[in-house]
């Protein structure tokens, strides 16, 4: 869709058009109304988050009670701007206030002292919860929360050691396996892996897919094709360059984020290799992005919009009482399959 002007404002009705929904469903979810079913909740949001939509001015003149605060590191990234937008959202719906905020790495981050003086900051300024968005929640803040009764979601949480921390998160083991298993149902047999940092939960489970994927198959894992580092595209492409620099290199790779799969993509075009003539590449999130590359990407769909939504209502729920049914929710992934994968070359 094309942008808009200013003269040309999105509004709730393009909104629901996109949905596939009536103007008074999508007001209802707006309005954080209970009388809607989840998956047509999710396609209201979605659609909102698609095309751009913010409530009006006078939306933002009501009087709101609650204020949440989202930790975040990584604003820039495709991913976290979906996230952050399914968050806005639900909040907005929920007449919350949101604000954010960078991680603490300072001794708020290690002293229980200073920890507790900055949630008691938050609390005093009228803060009745906190989303950690992929950012890792240190045992002082934990504690200090616990204490001063402001719960805490974290969303794909970096370390999941801390069992007391309420989490959301996506099937990221089921993920990683069913893009491995679509290349090898295309018949490829040499198939890489790049994947985010070996401390982040979300990739360690992705990667652990990957290779249940191979050992169903019979493929024995080969340590050469195998690269871990950070979720960018910098390192997609120095780590994509590398293995298809190898004498066999691979045919197949598998990224654990579509930014890593825009950094193979480019290293691709660097050596002349076709995608997916001679190299297949699968990414993880499914970000707008994917509609963008050359080739459209083959990427596991996380429902990002729905997990910053669930967050919201999850941790508005414990400020209210309510504690979720599981300390660890998860919400299913799906394959989107595109263009950048096809069978396996012929030798």
């Amino acid at each position: 869709m094309r942008s808009r002007g200013r003269s040309e404002r999105v509004t709730l009705a393009d909104v629901a058009r996109m949905a596939g929904v009536s103007l008074a469903t999508a007001s209802k979810v707006l309005n954080g109304r209970s009388d809607v079913g989840p998956r047509t909740r999710e396609l209201v949001l979605e659609a909102m988050a698609e095309i751009g939509y913010m409530p009006t001015a006078a939306r933002h003149e009501q009087t709101r009670g609650r204020t949440l605060v989202t930790v975040l590191d990584i604003v820039e990234s495709r991913y976290a701007g979906t996230v952050l937008q399914g968050i806005l959202v639900a909040a907005t719906a929920a007449q919350a206030e949101l604000l954010l905020r960078l991680p603490s790495d300072g001794a708020a981050a290690t002293s229980p002292t200073a920890a507790r003086a900055w949630m008691e900051r938050e609390k005093a300024s009228g803060v009745v919860g906190i989303i950690a968005l992929a950012v890792a929640v240190p045992g002082s803040l934990l504690l200090a929360a616990e204490e001063l009764m402001v719960p805490i979601v974290s969303i794909d949480p970096i370390d999941t050691s801390e069992s007391d921390l309420v989490s959301i998160g996506s099937t990221n083991w089921a993920g990683g396996r069913s893009a491995t298993e679509h290349v090898i149902k295309l018949g490829h047999r040499r198939i890489g892996w790049i994947g985010g940092p070996l401390g982040s939960a979300p990739s360690l489970e992705r990667f652990h897919g990957y290779q249940a994927a191979l050992s169903s198959a019979g493929i024995a894992p080969d340590g050469a094709l195998i690269r871990h580092e950070a979720f960018s595209v910098e390192a997609g492409h120095r780590h994509g360059r590398d293995l298809l620099a190898l004498d066999e290199r691979p045919t197949a790779i598998v990224a654990g984020n579509d930014e890593i799969a825009v950094g193979v993509l480019a290293a691709a075009k660097d050596f002349g290799i076709s995608v997916p003539g001679e190299l297949s590449v699968t990414g993880f999130d499914d970000t707008p992005q994917t509609e963008w590359t050359t080739p459209r990407l083959t990427s596991v769909r996380q429902p990002l919009v729905g997990m910053g939504r669930m967050a919201v209502e999850t941790v508005l729920g414990m400020a209210d009482g309510v504690q979720p049914a599981s300390r660890h929710l998860q919400l299913a992934t799906t394959l989107s399959v595109r263009d950048s994968t096809g069978p396996v070359p012929r030798s």
